[in-house]
């Protein structure tokens, strides 16, 4: 019997969303995304070691400091997945500068530099930023300069749009965030795949963007079970955790095709100037609270990375 992983190939790019060498080499994905928290768990990953004592080791010759240095490995883990996946690495901007268009773009030069210096081209690489107004317009910037963006912690339609409008090659829509929100707030255990808030929110920035002909890349993100991969199957891209990307390739039920370019109902065009993104960001607890709690959330991590890489080189 044909996986429900092989069948969801068929029609949705799959992306691992890890940076553990091992599970990439395991299940094949067309490309990897990685964020502070996965660069940490990869920088703890045995397999890793090698690659991360050498990088050390360079940069101590070098003399750089800390944060040079973390920035560094942070790329050096980017370059060596690369190796393994036929598509793009996604590494990230800062959190802490989420709020700062120029330090988030110059930022983004730097990590496009760093790969060009280990012969990764810019053609495999994604510089992902939070979806932020702040780190749109950076986005923006970085997109007519011919590199290409991958829009984060995005959970409104508010911010698909922005990042649409401003030529965003792929977004990163998180479901399993969402869901976790709306839980708490109606006091429920779950829901049934089509009664999922992530869900909806992919299924409704999907139906959008194939409306308006919008070339943007939407790819699903922060699953917490592959029932809700299942309901988003057709997705242009969806990113899944090693434990999952298992799970499905055990699974051998049919997978019926959810979402699809010609079957997206006439959704009119959004305007979204900064005003009615902030006001309709505010007016949105569940994506304002997520958005916010995520920049936290990638900034304590980049702070461990940062501790830790200080440890490795002392």
């Amino acid at each position: 019997m044909t996986s429900v992983l092989d069948q969801l190939r068929t029609m949705t790019t799959v992306v691992a969303d890890t940076g553990e060498l091992a599970a990439v080499r395991t299940y094949a994905p067309v490309d990897c995304t990685t964020n502070p928290s996965l660069v940490l768990a990869a920088v703890r990953d045995p397999a890793s070691a090698d690659l991360i004592a050498r990088e050390l080791e360079q940069c101590k010759s070098e003399g750089l400091g800390v944060k040079e240095a973390a920035a560094r490995l942070t790329v050096a883990v980017g370059a060596e997945l690369s190796e393994l996946v036929p598509g793009r690495v996604s590494t990230e901007v800062d959190a802490n500068l989420s709020f700062d268009t120029d330090a988030s773009v110059l930022r983004g030069r730097e990590i496009i530099e760093d790969y060009a210096r280990r012969g990764v081209q810019k053609d495999r690489v994604l510089i992902k930023l939070a979806a932020t107004w702040e780190g749109i317009r950076a986005a923006e910037i970085l997109q007519r300069e011919g590199i290409d963006c991958n829009l984060t912690l995005l959970f409104s339609l508010a911010q698909a749009v922005a990042c649409a409008d401003a030529g965003a090659f792929l977004i990163s829509p998180f479901v399993g965030r969402i869901t976790d929100w709306y839980k708490k707030a109606e006091g429920v255990d779950g829901y049934t795949p089509d009664t999922d808030p992530g869900v909806a929110s992919v299924r409704g920035i999907y139906e959008y963007y194939k409306s308006n002909g919008i070339e943007t890349v939407v790819m699903g993100a922060s699953f917490r079970n592959i029932d809700q991969i299942k309901a988003l199957a057709g997705c242009d891209n969806l990113t899944i955790a090693p434990k999952l990307l298992e799970e499905l390739s055990k699974d051998t039920a049919e997978l019926p095709r959810k979402l699809s370019p010609d079957a997206a109902s006439r959704i009119a065009p959004l305007k979204m100037d900064e005003a009615t993104f902030r006001w309709q960001m505010n007016a949105d607890a569940m994506a304002s609270e997520k958005l916010a709690e995520g920049i936290r959330g990638f900034d304590k991590d980049y702070n461990l990375l940062v501790e830790m890489v200080q440890e490795k080189l002392a």
